[in-house]
């Protein structure tokens, strides 16, 4: 039998004195401190949470694409059985990629509960929640806003950790979505706790289960060849759910889950020429 006190397989155990972790506060002005001074905090009210974003104060996107860096899961869990109080990251690794990122037109984009203490916050929606049907509409409100901000064409959305799973549910449901990029992704839940023999996240939905929506978005996707706790079979198994394979490109790189991940992205981007 799976041990609940395991429920969720934590992407950052803190392991040092608790006393030792950053404060919310802290964690803040290091985003601030990596992010380009040209960018703002805009909170974004949707149906279910306020979001956190990082915009540029100007910049013209009009009927342009919007690349939207969605965060990855953050200080979920304290230690393998303690739950953190707030999500928000210790090191921001979709910011960090975004910093590679040539592009005008894009915005960085918290979970839910990161960077802000809010009522609306409840634990299980970076624990047991963190992929439901309401924190996806709340992703889907985002999108809108930020369109009606930006008036972009269409978006491509990159995704790290978890937030790959986010901006992979998200897509399925919206027909401006451009192109998918997904860093060491969580794209099959169901296949991630069984390989760690944990629990499964019934109460949120699996991008696995929504292939058919995704297989016409152009997808690419970068895997970790050391990473274990996404390990490339994860991205293996929600491939292997398509029918129609043509649109989804990946390639493995010399990186863990948590390590080194701004040279290799900055070199996919050059490589692939996307502005």
């Amino acid at each position: 039998m799976k041990n609940y006190l395991f429920y969720f397989l934590p992407i950052f155990i803190f392991t040092g004195c608790l006393s030792t972790i950053p404060t919310l506060q802290e964690r803040k002005e290091s985003l601030f401190a990596l992010s380009n001074k040209d960018f703002r905090q805009v909170n974004i009210q949707t149906s279910s949470f306020t979001l956190f974003s990082l915009q540029k104060t100007s910049t013209n996107c009009k009927n342009k694409d919007l690349k939207v860096y969605i965060e990855g899961d953050g200080l979920s869990w304290i230690t393998r059985t303690t739950i953190s109080a707030n999500p928000t990251p210790i090191t921001p690794t979709a910011l960090e990629l975004m910093n590679q990122d040539t592009s005008e037109c894009k915005v960085y984009l918290a979970r839910p509960c990161q960077y802000i203490n809010s009522n609306e916050c409840s634990k299980k929606y970076w624990t047991s929640n963190r992929f439901d049907e309401k924190v996806i509409k709340s992703f889907d409100d985002a999108l809108n806003n930020l369109k009606n901000s930006y008036q972009n064409k269409n978006f491509t959305l990159i995704g790290y950790s978890g937030g790959a799973a986010i901006v992979a549910l998200a897509a399925s449901k919206r027909k401006d979505v451009n192109m998918l990029i997904t860093v060491a992704g969580n794209l099959d839940t169901l296949k991630w706790t069984t390989i760690h023999n944990i629990s499964r996240l019934d109460e949120s939905l699996n991008p696995a289960d929504y292939t058919k929506e995704l297989e016409n978005i152009k997808q690419y996707h970068l895997i970790g060849k050391e990473d274990e706790v996404i390990p490339k079979e994860v991205f293996l198994s929600y491939l292997s759910k398509f029918e129609n394979k043509n649109n989804i490109t990946y390639k493995y790189y010399d990186a863990t889950h948590n390590c080194c991940w701004k040279e290799p992205y900055k070199k996919f981007l050059e490589e692939l020429n996307i502005k």
